[in-house]
């Protein structure tokens, strides 16, 4: 298992928990598209941690609407968690193509150029 240490080394950006309601948009099991109303409870310029009502495979790509910018980002699931509420998990996300400004605010590890 590896350390707390370990792991902050190996992110590439700070995380910062903030509560931000998307959409999660993915195919159900028929095909069918799905749109699940969710939330991320922390984000990253890479990624996310997002509590749904879906729970996907992992590896799977999800569509996700920023709720507050209305901006969509291509997403992998790379976790898959079961949250102590029942039906609600909590999803890694990764996104695909980072985008800078997609959540809307501005990271710690930012740094300030003059």
């Amino acid at each position: 298992m590896a350390t707390t240490r370990a792991m902050l080394e190996r992110r590439r950006s700070s995380r910062v928990f903030i509560r931000i309601p998307v959409q999660l948009f993915s195919n159900g099991v028929d095909g069918e598209p799905l749109v699940i109303l969710a939330e991320a409870i922390a984000v990253s310029r890479c990624g996310a941690l997002v509590r749904a009502s879906l729970e996907p495979g992992l590896g799977s790509r999800l569509e996700l609407l920023n709720g507050i910018s209305q901006e969509t980002q291509e997403f992998r699931v790379i976790r898959v968690t079961r949250s102590k509420d029942p039906g609600v998990f909590e999803l890694g996300l990764e996104m695909l193509y980072p985008a800078r400004k997609f959540w809307g605010i501005q990271f710690p590890d930012d740094r300030v150029t003059a």
